[in-house]
Formats: C-alpha cells, sequence, structure tokens
C-alpha cells in the first residue's frame, strides 16, 4: 500500500486551492463581461426622494434588535456587518465618513447614477462592541452579489457623459480619495432581469476640502472629510479653455479629471439643476447634519451647480 507524504498532501492542497480561485476570478470576469453595464440612467429627478435615498422607506433598517455577526476587515474605517430585526444584513460604518458618504450618495442617485443603498441611524448598540453615535448602514441584499472593482481608464463608459459625469462629481464633491479599489461591479437581479451596475461604493472621503498641492506624497496635506466651512471655501470650476472645462482638482489620479468637453459640463449642468433647494437639503438632513450645517452645505452646492453652468454656457471663451 502506498504512503503519501503529508509534505506531499500540503503541496497538492494549497495546487488545488490556486486552481479554484483562479476559475472563480475567471467565472466572476466572464459574468461582468458579458451582461449589459448600466452606470446612469435617465430619471424623474424632480420626484426623487433624497431624504430616504435609493432604498426608500421601505428599506429602512430596524434597529430595535441588532445581531453582531463579524468585524469587516477591509478600509481604514472601523466596519461591522450586522443583521437587524428585519433579517436584513448591514455593514456598519463608523466615523467622520458615515456623514459626508450618506449625503454623497443620494446627492448622485438623485441624478439617475446607480449607487449603494445606505441610511444613517443617530444611535445604534452593537452586541459586545458598544453603543456609538451617528453610523452609516450599508445594505448587503440576497439580490445583490458583490462582484470585482472597475477602473476608471478602462471601463465600458469610455468618453460618455454619464462616465465624465461621474469624474466631474468627483470633484464636485470634493471626493480626495479616488481610486479604482473605491470602485465596484454590483449584480444586481431585479424584475427586468440582472444588471451590473458600475459604482463609486465608498464615498466617505467627501463634502470637505482637497489637499493643497500636487506634489508626490504631501498632496494629503490639507484634505477635510466632511467639513462644511471648508467645503463652501473650496472652488470646483478653475477655468474654460479652448472648449475645456478645467477643474480646481489636487490629488491623486489626476489623469481622471482632465478632458472635459463644454458639452460634458453642459449634459450634467442641466442634471443638477434639475434639484430642488430642498431635494439637496434633503440629502443633508438624511445624513443628521445639523440646521446650521445643512444651510451652509446647500448654498455651497448651489453655487458649484451656478459655477458648472456658467462653465457649460461659456461659449468655449478662456474664463479665470
Amino acid at each position: 500500500m502506498l504512503r503519501t507524504s503529508p509534505r506531499y498532501l500540503v503541496i497538492i492542497a494549497i495546487l488545488l486551492s490556486f486552481v479554484s480561485a483562479i476559475e472563480a476570478q475567471k467565472k466572476k470576469t466572464r459574468s461582468i463581461s458579458q451582461a449589459k453595464p448600466v452606470m446612469w440612467e435617465r430619471v424623474d429627478i424632480n420626484r426623487r426622494d433624497l431624504f430616504f435615498g435609493p432604498g426608500g422607506s421601505a428599506m429602512q433598517p430596524d434597529i430595535r434588535k441588532v445581531t453582531f455577526i463579524k468585524e469587516e476587515k477591509s478600509g481604514h474605517n472601523k466596519k461591522y456587518r450586522i443583521k437587524d430585526a428585519a433579517g436584513r444584513t448591514w455593514v456598519a460604518k463608523l466615523g467622520r465618513e458615515a456623514q459626508p458618504e450618506t449625503a454623497s450618495v443620494r446627492l448622485l442617485w438623485g441624478l439617475g447614477y446607480k449607487t449603494e443603498i445606505n441610511y444613517l441611524v443617530p444611535t445604534i448598540t452593537i452586541p459586545g462592541k458598544g453603543t456609538f453615535r451617528n453610523v452609516r448602514l450599508e445594505a448587503r441584499p440576497d439580490n445583490i452579489e458583490r462582484l470585482d472593482e472597475w477602473k476608471w481608464k478602462s471601463n465600458p463608459f469610455s468618453g460618455t457623459n454619464e462616465l465624465k459625469g461621474l469624474a466631474m462629481m468627483m470633484v464636485f464633491l470634493s471626493n480626495w480619495d479616488v481610486l479604482d479599489l473605491q470602485n465596484k461591479v454590483l449584480e444586481v437581479k431585479g424584475r427586468n432581469g440582472t444588471e451590473h451596475q458600475y459604482i463609486v461604493s465608498d464615498l466617505g472621503s467627501t463634502l470637505g476640502r482637497l489637499g493643497n498641492n500636487n506634489l508626490p506624497i504631501i498632496y494629503r496635506l490639507g484634505r477635510k472629510t466632511g467639513s462644511p466651512k471648508h467645503y463652501s471655501r473650496s472652488n470646483f470650476i478653475r477655468r474654460v479653455k479652448n472648449g475645456e472645462v478645467q477643474l480646481s482638482y489636487k490629488g491623486k489620479n489626476r489623469g481622471v479629471f482632465k478632458g472635459f468637453t463644454v458639452r460634458n459640463a453642459r449634459w450634467l449642468a442641466d442634471l443638477l439643476m434639475e434639484l430642488s433647494d430642498q431635494q439637496i437639503r434633503d440629502a443633508f438632513r438624511a445624513a443628521r447634519y445639523s440646521n446650521t450645517d445643512i444651510d451652509t452645505y446647500t448654498r455651497a452646492v448651489k453655487n458649484r451647480i451656478v459655477e458648472l453652468d456658467r462653465a457649460a454656457g461659456s461659449n468655449l471663451a478662456e474664463i479665470n
């Protein structure tokens, strides 16, 4: 009878695991490439409820009873996977990114962009972990599978208004953490079949201020997250020159934020101008900002919309 060395058994197990991982990756890649991709869709912006957001009132978490599942290890912020009293699964994000992410998701979703489903709860007790204030809960519905990340410089939407508009919105929201790893493809199974939605999954580093320079490494200096004061004092449009709208962006991945035409700007400006003052306020109310901060943010958002509208109507002239 042949006896197999434990060492060889370990090697075989490792090889089998490696092959399984490769096959799983191939399956995900095939799944993404074969599906119709969706990033944005035309919606009736005026009818969108920016207080409840993409999940509506029906998806609100029921936190009367919370079950701890596990700690999420990805990202820099403390996150826990939990189940609420209704049996829904959520990822609870703690810290300063919870409020700006809640508002940013609603502003993007209001324009027709695909987003996560999230809510901000004023207080939550997670068994064995503690009680926390202003926590963002992000849904993990059974009908949504999270696939691979997508890349800003290589995706099915190259050259389209929707991709250019999304990139411009990153600067509009003062997102200083625009990386491919923050993007996600969601496989959503619904009444109309299966969609592969291309979203920016992490919008926590927003609604504050970008860094103050473009130098390697130290471009991080000066960045702020969720600061109404700094957001309201930051510029959005730098100038329009030779038909290109140049944004006031400083930070990493600068190549993503170039090549915006006046037509791209007009497309996005027309969408933003459909948002009412109340809808903008509701996005920040949902994030539980104070009335003073809501006023500051609402004015700042409206000012940026005016900036973009003027740039889009500049008749290709240079403005400072």
